[in-house]
This record gives C-alpha cells, structure tokens and sequence, in this order.
C-alpha cells in the first residue's frame, strides 16, 4: 500500500551536511519539529535560517519589493532558538539551490526503489542512510565528506543549545479585556488600549515574551482599531557565540517538504 510522505530537508551551508526527516503532512508544527530535530543532531544553531517560502511560515513575499511577512509563530520560533529567518527569493532557483540539491539526492538516493514494512522501518532506514551515506560520501562540489568538514570548519560555529526547551512550551491564549484596561495571564496583568475593553484578544506566550493580539478589530467612536503589543515576560538570553563574515559563518537552509510515496 503506498503512503504519502513529505521529507524535511536541511542543510548546512558550509559543511553540506544533512538532517532528513519524513512527516505524514506538512503542517506548520512539522516544519518546527524538523527544524528543531536539525538542531539538536548538529548541537547547535545556525545564525541564519534559509528557507523555501512555505505557507506555513510565509505570510506574504513580494518578487519586486522583496518584502517579506513571516508568520507569528515563526517569528516567536526564531527569537526562541535565536537565529535569523530568510525567505529565498520567489521565482529565483538559484537562491536554494544547495537545498534543492539535497532534496533530489534523499528522493532519489535513500527512497527510489525501497520498500518499507512500516512508518518506524521508513523513519529508521532514513537515519541510517544519513549517518551512514549521505554525510561520509565525497560531496560532489567540496570535495569533502560533509561530516569531516562540519567537524572541523562549522560546528564550533553554531551557537550552543545551552539546554534551550522545545518550542513546543508555547501557548497559545484567549483572553477578554476588562474595564481596567487589562488582561491576566499567569497571575501577571497587562495593560492594552482602552478600545479593547470588553474585545476578545488572542495571547502567544513564547521565547520569553507575552504577545497580545486583537482578534478581530474593535469598535469605539465609530473607528476600527487593529492592535498588537508585545512585551518581554521574562529574560533568558544565551551567550552570544562569535561571529563570522568569512565563508565558515552558520548558516542553514531548509526546504519546503516534498512529497513521495513509500
């Protein structure tokens, strides 16, 4: 019986190397997932964080303008974790290319041709073809194995997890405005525009700040008033690893994930 996949792809710029991760759909909690299991496998965080334009994490990207609005949540992640988030330019392929690369290689290297009895055989055939193949071979452009040059050029590079939690400690809120101009969250109050009294706010508590948002805009002398307020809740920072205009700097990019069949 054939079962569709979608492979999460990343890849470090300068190493090459691989994470490879396969997920039953690609919603927005898979893209954090894979990107925080590319973490984890690399012990650090790249400073920027390339990716494909995925619905998911793309608001909106201007082809003129190059202006780009990243989803909420996707901001929240990468203050989170502490990278920067980039959007590859629509309609330009050479601007992911090292990804796409990649995602042609896993598709047509670790999944042509194979079977699998189960998800869990797939999963772990994956992991043994990336430890085993994809980051030992001589990478046809550096001429390395990625494993040797990440270890030697590119992990220290990375900021350190520093025992950072899972993302996944988000929450997402509701909350109704009193007439005290406030909302209540965790025994803290925060104080919002007096428009919003009585107005239901949607409320996003990650990476240390508490991020107040109207859900639907609110009616007060005849106006329509849209409103946003973020404010720190508490302050946790990790050293700051050194950084590096030279061609060693981290880097990662990360691909929209592809379907396949197993």
């Amino acid at each position: 019986m054939k079962v569709k996949a979608f492979v999460f792809v990343a890849t470090l710029g300068h190493s090459r190397r691989l994470r490879v991760r396969a997920y039953r759909t690609e919603k927005q909690e898979h893209w954090f997932a894979g990107l925080e299991s590319a973490f984890t496998t690399f012990g650090g965080v790249p400073e920027e964080v390339l990716m494909d334009n995925p619905r998911a994490l793309v608001v909106r990207h201007d082809a003129v303008s190059r202006s780009v609005q990243f989803n909420d949540k996707l901001i929240a992640f990468a203050k989170h974790w502490g990278f920067r988030p980039r959007a590859c330019a629509p309609y330009r392929a050479s601007t992911k290319g090292k990804t796409e690369n990649g995602v042609g290689y896993v598709k047509k290297n670790a999944i042509a041709g194979h079977c699998f009895v189960s998800w869990e055989a797939f999963e772990a055939h994956l992991a043994k073809w990336e430890r085993e193949v994809a980051n030992v071979r001589i990478h046809g452009t550096t001429g390395e194995a990625p494993i040797v040059r990440f270890v030697r050029d590119e992990a220290h590079r990375l900021k350190p997890l520093g025992g950072q939690p899972s993302f996944g400690s988000l929450r997402e809120l509701t909350r109704v405005v009193g007439n005290d101009c406030a909302i209540e969250i965790d025994t803290n109050s925060y104080s919002v525009t007096w428009r919003l009294i009585g107005e239901r706010v949607a409320v996003t508590v990650a990476a240390g700040e508490v991020r107040i948002r109207a859900t639907r805009p609110a009616r007060r002398d005849g106006r329509r008033v849209s409103y946003t307020r973020i404010v720190r809740r508490f302050c946790t920072r990790w050293r700051q690893a050194s950084r590096s205009s030279g061609p060693c700097a981290a880097r990662m990019s990360c691909c929209q994930p592809h379907q396949c069949s197993t």
